[in-house]
């Protein structure tokens, strides 16, 4: 059973920085895209930023570009988003999301239905 388990979330003041984490287990994840996506209530699901197996092919929202980094250590299962700048907009749950029917980071950026396997999320809450 794959599981995703994602940390480093809280509460920050607008312009500071977070880090989150994402550790994945239960399975090989060899060749797998893994991507970022975010929810506000009342929200549908953004995507924020995927990245290939090899860390060659990363995707970002317009709305994160300049601001957020994502990065992977496949020795370790767990894949990173550094996110500064950060601003009252992008308070929503932060969660990682694989899926192996979805290839590229291409594919994790544009694709519109439900992801096979995401973790529960951790809370960003920028203040202003």
């Amino acid at each position: 059973q794959v599981q995703l388990v994602e940390s480093g979330g809280g509460l920050v003041q607008a312009g500071g920085s977070l880090r989150l984490s994402c550790v994945a287990s239960g399975r090989t994840f060899t060749g797998l895209t893994m991507g970022w996506f975010r929810q506000a209530p009342g929200k549908e699901r953004e995507f924020v930023s995927s990245i290939s197996w090899s860390g060659g092919n990363l995707y970002y929202a317009d709305s994160v570009k300049g601001r957020f980094t994502i990065s992977r250590d496949n020795a370790k299962n767990t894949v990173y988003l550094q996110m500064n700048s950060l601003k009252p907009e992008d308070t929503a749950v932060y969660y990682c999301a694989l899926d192996p029917s979805i290839i590229s980071a291409q594919g994790m950026a544009v694709t519109r239905r439900s992801l096979r396997y995401r973790g529960q999320g951790t809370q960003v809450t920028v203040s202003s």
